[in-house]
């Protein structure tokens, strides 16, 4: 198989480097969503109400919101190699304790923890990017991406028929524990198989860490706004959570967690400002500089592409379960529909980005995605079976070729920020993913739909307006002082 000048069926070189990364993601995602077709079995065992299983699934995309952009800052300073081989051993061990919980307490902290697997995919999008140019990058980083996104696919494919064959009351708990034992095994294959570069090809590293580095004052102010969406996230689950809501914890507890919350913004404002007094004073050379709405626009795309395929993937089993009056089993199968179209849309969005222009590709996909949820948002018992997993299907190839569009744009940015990019633009799919949960949770799931249906439209007339088209190089100095130009077309 060939997809451009990439051999597929070669295990050698930058093929087997993208091969070991989406199996990587791959295993990150099947523990990510481990708990989504099984949560069936868990609501009857627990006696958990519809809104403990609704905030189970918002407390697995939160944590994931500020992970991304540490591991985002992480893997530009240690590299991808020893970033991802850690970051799958820690999974693994969150898994052993999820699987042992015995409280829908328990449940709630250790699928909050669980989030930060989902940052797993902001390394590969780095690894990736060394290893391709700019020509395969969108079809590469989509292999990369739809690949390892069918996890979530593969374990509603799966877990529940694997449940079954453990048994007993307790076989859901061995199901997600075998997900984690995988996870611990493949850190080591991976550390011991990849490297994060070609051989005599530099890393480059940001010159300072702590925050992105901008270009100008204009730019330094819409970072600043741009990291607003995140904490907001974060407080509408502090809310959900409170006493105001479904009373997980105290008062105290979330006045101490929004003021903490209000803390930690100011102290990564002023973090910002330290890492970028050099904009204030106006004398930042030409050779450092890039257009930081770039960034906005593709967080913004992201929010509602992910974003949408975190929240929908969530609530699909249940949804069909409910509709249609099915059975766990087959409610997962059909579910796993819009997972699936991973393995085709998300490598087609970067494969068309790179041969027929990023943002024309991004724009179309965006309409198609809207008029896709247009049609989910009419789903009832009153649609054939089939016809509504081919309704699903269709939707989700627009919503995951957009993922794949979105970033075949990415690393064709700045190439040493490559991992803090990934990270912001990752992060607001988590926060995406949020804001949908946290609408479901307080409507039918046709309005849901038409949510997201709306939301893709208005970010598409902003990608209008402000997206500009990947043109010419990306300059980085080289350790000796020398200049590197990278392709960006």
């Amino acid at each position: 198989m060939n997809t451009g000048s990439i051999n597929l069926l070669s295990f050698s070189g930058k093929t087997k480097v993208l091969h070991l990364s989406w199996i990587a993601f791959f295993i990150t995602f099947v523990i990510w969503f481990n708990h989504a077709p099984l949560m069936a079995v868990m609501r009857e065992q627990f006696g958990l109400t519809p809104q403990e299983v609704k905030t189970l699934l918002i407390l697995n995309v939160a944590l994931t919101i500020p992970a991304r952009i540490i591991i985002g800052m992480l893997v530009d300073h240690f590299g991808p190699k020893i970033v991802y081989s850690i970051l799958l051993a820690l999974s693994g061990v969150l898994c052993f304790f999820y699987a042992l919980s015995d409280s829908f307490e328990q449940l709630a902290v250790t699928r909050f923890l669980m989030g930060f697997v989902g940052a797993g995919f902001v390394i590969g999008i780095r690894m990736v990017s060394e290893w391709f140019p700019a020509r395969e990058v969108g079809v590469a980083e989509g292999i990369y991406g739809g690949w390892g996104n069918f996890g979530s696919a593969a374990a509603a494919l799966t877990l529940p028929t694997l449940a079954l064959l453990f048994g007993g009351e307790d076989g859901w708990r061995y199901a997600i524990g075998s997900t984690g034992l995988v996870a611990i095994l493949y850190s080591f294959i991976y550390y011991l198989n990849v490297s994060n570069t070609p051989k005599g090809s530099t890393y480059f590293k940001p010159k300072k860490s702590g925050a992105m580095e901008v270009s100008s004052k204009g730019d330094l102010i819409l970072y600043l706004l741009m990291n607003l969406p995140m904490y907001g996230a974060l407080a509408v689950l502090n809310w959900k959570l409170s006493p105001a809501n479904l009373g997980l914890y105290g008062d105290g507890v979330a006045l101490l967690l929004y003021g903490l919350l209000c803390s930690i913004y100011l102290i990564q404002s002023f973090k910002v400002l330290q890492v970028n007094r050099h904009v204030l004073k106006g004398d930042l050379p030409e050779i450092d500089r890039y257009s930081f709405k770039q960034v906005a626009m593709l967080d913004l795309a992201y929010l509602v592409t992910f974003g949408s395929e975190l929240a929908v993937v969530s609530m699909l089993p249940l949804f069909f379960l409910d509709t249609f009056e099915i059975t766990p089993v087959l409610a997962g199968m059909v579910a796993s529909g819009f997972a699936f179209m991973n393995l085709v849309a998300r490598p087609s969005g970067g494969l068309i980005s790179d041969r027929f222009g990023r943002k024309r590709t991004l724009s179309i996909l965006l309409l198609g995605l809207s008029i896709g949820y247009f049609a989910l948002s009419h789903i009832d018992a009153s649609w054939a079976l089939p016809v509504a997993v081919a309704a699903t299907m269709a939707c989700s190839f627009f919503v995951q070729a957009g993922e794949g569009a979105v970033f075949a744009m990415v690393p064709l940015v700045k190439r040493r920020m490559t991992g803090q990019i990934a990270g912001m633009t990752g992060a607001y799919g988590n926060v995406g993913g949020v804001i949908f949960l946290t609408v479901l949770s307080f409507v039918e799931p046709a309005l849901f739909f038409l949510t997201i249906a709306v939301s893709a439209l208005v970010i598409l007339v902003l990608i209008q307006l402000f997206l500009d088209e990947p043109e010419g190089h990306m300059a980085e100095v080289l350790p000796d002082g020398t200049v590197e130009l990278i392709e960006v077309k």
